[in-house]
């Protein structure tokens, strides 16, 4: 169990928010599959100011999730503030603050991880949202924003001296964005400069991974994000691994079949079938990686427009 702030979270195993990935649908089978805490994806701050209507589908969440964290973006303390106060009645648990989005339209506006370059503006919002709410203020982070300045402890400092919960820490620079290998010595050295919960992330695609960052670490939870696409299972695995050092739970090619079907049915649900089903191209991809003979079928998931078209190429994984 891990606990930030008053909430109690049944595990330490926890979804990354993404951008066009972690949304309602996906939420709930990560659930499903034993993921302690989710995320939204990230919201821009200024979107719910102004009332943004593609902002309210982003905000969309269901009891099954609980605990869950929403997660805002902006570089202006008061504006962050008002609008964490407006989001308090809603039903998170949780209201985290990026500070690690690598996107140039995001950091090119001093948001998501240019915030690391600005340790005391950094303070300053976090200071705001937690004087204006009750619930806990949590923030995600990178190592630092370029690879000769890893200054994620001293984020992390900030962030507990400003009243934060909690903080995840991604262990690639802005300047890495996903590439080469996430650097988890300074997750352990987060973890030795604060005592409020410290989540890993970065590079965590198996039961095993995550008991090596955890020991690595020393980190109170881990923290799944490129490793969750295509694969809700790797909730259900990390947690068997660390129960009973299980490592033989691979789904098998029906599974992953039907998985992909019902992931489809949900997202049409959510978003009509036209919107469900494009999206639901990328997820396809994702599912079928490794597969034989599913290079073919992506390309051909490309063309589909349909739930039956989809449920016919589907017939072709084995």
């Amino acid at each position: 169990m891990m606990k930030i702030g008053n909430v109690e979270i049944k595990n330490n195993i926890v979804l990354a928010p993404m951008a066009g990935v972690t949304d309602l649908s996906f939420r709930l089978l990560c659930k499903e599959m034993g993921c302690g805490l989710l995320y939204t994806e990230m919201v821009s701050a200024k979107a719910i100011l102004y009332n943004n209507k593609n902002t309210e589908a982003l905000l969309s969440v269901t009891p099954e999730e609980k605990p869950i964290a929403v997660q805002l973006f902006g570089c202006d303390p008061q504006i962050m503030a008002d609008m964490a106060k407006r989001l308090e009645e809603r039903p998170f648990d949780i209201i985290d603050v990026n500070m690690g989005c690598p996107v140039p339209k995001v950091v090119n506006n001093g948001e998501g991880s240019a915030l690391m370059k600005n340790p005391v503006l950094a303070g300053k919002i976090i200071e705001a949202m937690v004087n204006a709410i009750q619930k806990p203020v949590t923030v995600k982070i990178r190592a630092g924003f370029q690879n000769n300045h890893l200054n994620a402890p001293e984020l992390a400092r900030i962030v507990q001296e400003s009243g934060g919960a909690a903080v995840a820490v991604h262990g690639r620079t802005r300047e890495q964005y996903y590439s080469g290998h996430a650097n988890w010595d300074i997750i352990r050295q987060v973890k030795e400069t604060v005592n409020i919960p410290v989540i890993g992330n970065g590079d965590i695609h198996t039961g095993e991974d995550a008991i090596q960052m955890m020991k690595q670490t020393g980190c109170d939870g881990v923290m799944v994000g490129r490793g969750a696409r295509g694969n809700p299972w790797i909730f259900k695995h990390i947690g068997e691994y660390i129960e009973n050092g299980r490592t033989d739970l691979l789904p098998n090619a029906f599974e992953i079949k039907e998985m992909i079907l019902r992931h489809a049915k949900m997202l049409i649900e959510a978003k009509g079938e036209y919107t469900g089903i494009r999206e639901m191209r990328k997820h396809f991809a994702w599912y079928t990686a490794g597969m034989k003979y599913a290079s073919g079928l992506r390309n051909e998931v490309n063309k589909v427009e349909n739930y039956k078209e989809l449920e016919q190429l589907c017939q072709g994984l084995t």
